[in-house]
């Protein structure tokens, strides 16, 4: 590993901490639906922070995952039905909804794809092939659909709380448009990125 690419590591694991704790102290959104949305950047946060050492990541996989992590953070703050850019958008072309969860769950199958893809190549036997594009594919599918659970958790047990939360504005086919741009997600990093991931790959096992 490159001093350039522990320094790009560093750089963006700060700019989270800054992003998340400007965030907190003043949300758009409640307090509740802040910390809903930005968990999961915090545990994400901790868990890398662990498995650095014996188990860095390629410079993709933590940009991407820096990526998601500040959607997450801007939907915590806003929340994700009324991003002021995503609403600009909403007036501009006449839609229907504020897009910006979309964007969030397209998201939600990139990032999976890739680190499921690259945990799978360096922990396991399986190789490059049909296989491990379908596996890390069904990665993404599953981490969505349980998302959509702890959403129908949270719903159950405060239904207040769920309704920023959920952010399906309305739509009954919310749920499944989640996943389905999870999948879609995941297929386009797969055919768009593995290149790159699999040349970033070969520097970390030299």
């Amino acid at each position: 590993m490159t001093i350039m690419q522990i320094t790009e590591e560093k750089f963006w694991f700060f700019l989270l901490i800054i992003s998340l704790v400007i965030s907190g102290i003043d949300p758009v959104a409640d307090r509740l639906t802040w910390l809903l949305e930005t968990i999961p950047v915090m545990i994400g946060l901790v868990v890398l922070l662990k498995t650095h050492i014996h188990l860095p990541l390629t410079l993709l996989s933590y940009r991407l995952l820096a990526i998601f992590s500040f959607i997450l953070i801007i939907g915590g703050y806003y929340t994700y039905a009324e991003n002021p850019l995503f609403n600009w958008i909403q007036i501009e072309f006449d839609l229907a909804r504020n897009h910006y969860d979309r964007l969030g769950h397209f998201m939600q199958g990139v990032v999976p794809a890739i680190v499921g893809r690259e945990l799978l190549l360096r922990t396991s036997p399986l190789q490059r092939g049909k296989w491990l594009f379908f596996l890390a594919c069904a990665i993404s599918l599953a981490i969505s659909a349980f998302y959509e659970l702890i959403e129908w958790w949270v719903a159950v047990i405060n239904e207040q709380a769920a309704e920023a939360f959920l952010g399906t504005q309305g739509d009954q086919w919310d749920t499944q448009w989640d996943m389905f741009l999870a999948l879609l997600g995941s297929i386009f990093a797969q055919c768009s990125l593995s290149r790159i991931h699999d040349h970033q790959l070969k520097k970390i096992s030299e």
